[in-house]
Order: C-alpha cells, then sequence, then structure tokens
C-alpha cells in the first residue's frame, strides 16, 4: 500500500513514503518553517519514488503532542491530501512514535518533549506498552513515576537529556538513565511503521490533534 507519513510535531521536520516493500525518507530540521518546507518536502518524495499524488492510498500524521502550530500544519497538508485523494486519514499519539525504536528496552521508557515552563510531553512505557496517560507534566512527577522501580531507565525523544539531567538531580540516582542516541530524529518511519504494522487504515473523520496542555494564548484569555 502506498502510505504517506508526515511528522511536524517539532523542530525536526520528516516525511516518509511508502510503496509495496519500498520506503523513502525525508529529513531536515525545519525550525518554525514547516509551513513552507512541508509540500515541497512530499512532491521531492514522490518524484524520488516516481509516483503521482494519485496514486497515494492512505495519509498519516503526528497526532500530538507537540507543538501547537507544526500539528495544525500537518493536520491541514494531511487533511487536505486525504480529501482530494479521497483517501483515509489517520494519526497517531506523536509519543508512541518516539516510544517505538526502544521498545525492546528491557526496563523503563520515557519519550520527552519539551514543553516549555520548565514541564515535559512524556509518557510511561514497558515492554512497548503505554502504562501512564500522555502528560504534561514538572520533573518531580516524572520522577514520581519511576520512584519505587528499579529498571533502568531509557530516555527518548528530542528533550531526553534535558529530562535526564533535571529526574536525575531529583532521584539522585543518575546511573539508571540512558539516553537512545536516535532520539532526536524525526519520526515519520515510525509514524509509518506503526500505521503499516497496526493496519490503523480506518478513515478518522473527526482526526485532530492531541494538544494535552491548552495553548498560551487559551490560558491568557481563560485568566481575563
Amino acid at each position: 500500500m502506498n502510505i504517506l507519513a508526515l511528522d511536524t510535531a517539532g523542530a525536526v521536520l520528516s516525511l516518509a513514503l511508502s510503496s509495496g516493500t519500498e520506503v523513502w525518507y525525508f529529513e531536515m530540521d525545519g525550525g518554525l518553517r514547516h509551513g513552507e518546507l512541508l509540500m515541497d518536502g512530499v512532491d521531492r518524495l514522490l518524484a524520488g519514488a516516481g509516483m503521482e499524488p494519485a496514486g497515494l492510498e492512505c495519509v498519516a500524521c503526528m497526532q500530538g503532542p507537540g507543538s501547537f502550530t507544526g500539528l495544525r500544519i500537518g493536520f491541514a497538508a494531511a487533511k487536505g491530501l486525504a480529501l482530494a485523494r479521497g483517501i483515509p486519514l489517520v494519526s497517531v499519539p506523536t509519543l508512541d512514535c518516539m516510544a517505538l525504536p526502544p521498545a525492546a528496552w528491557p526496563g523503563l521508557v520515557l519519550p520527552a518533549m519539551d514543553a516549555k515552563k520548565g514541564r515535559f510531553f512524556t509518557a510511561l512505557y514497558s515492554n512497548g506498552v503505554r502504562e501512564s496517560d500522555y502528560l504534561d507534566a514538572a520533573p518531580a512527577e516524572i520522577a514520581g513515576m519511576i520512584l519505587g522501580t528499579e529498571e533502568p531507565v531509557l530516555l527518548s525523544g528530542p528533550a531526553a537529556e534535558q529530562l535526564r539531567d533535571s529526574i536525575g538531580a531529583l532521584t539522585g540516582d543518575r546511573g539508571r538513565f540512558f539516553i537512545d542516541p536516535s532520539g532526536k530524529r524525526g519520526k515519520a518511519r515510525e509514524l509509518l511503521d506503526i500505521i503499516t504494522k497496526r493496519g490503523i487504515l480506518a478513515q478518522d473523520a473527526e482526526a485532530a490533534p492531541l494538544y494535552v496542555r491548552k495553548s498560551d494564548a487559551e490560558l491568557t484569555f481563560e485568566t481575563k
């Protein structure tokens, strides 16, 4: 099946395209320019695969959490392609994609994204299974999740080192925390892998970003 996967949840823009047994991939540090770069990247990926947009059979994007603007850009592009082609749109939680590469880790896995204001977007995984809600949490809250266990903890995602330093200082046990070396890369490949292996190909007509936290504008409005 020809599936296009878009990861616009963080600073790294990554795209993956599958066709049969072949996979094409594109990645770059897009910063705040995903809106400018995304569709050009899609065009380049399709051209590299020798495929026209009409050949797509499914499009997938990150559900969140992540950058408010990045998620909106990803959903807008994915919905536009899905509606234009009459194909399924699927979204997958960002943290699930970040936790996929180290799923076989013999301990706990904590994917981490910087949520600003001293907080992190994260969730707790063990043996590839999520064991907590998707969280917007302070380091003390995250440290509390793993207290009482002796399992090694692998931190993944773009804020892995930042979270390790924060919770390592709180627990006084930095030696049990390890860093996934691939954590800072985009996760379009993992998004594609989840879609193809789990067979999540049903149309999601109500697909919308999973923000976990309200935007700064919403919070400012509520305090007025």
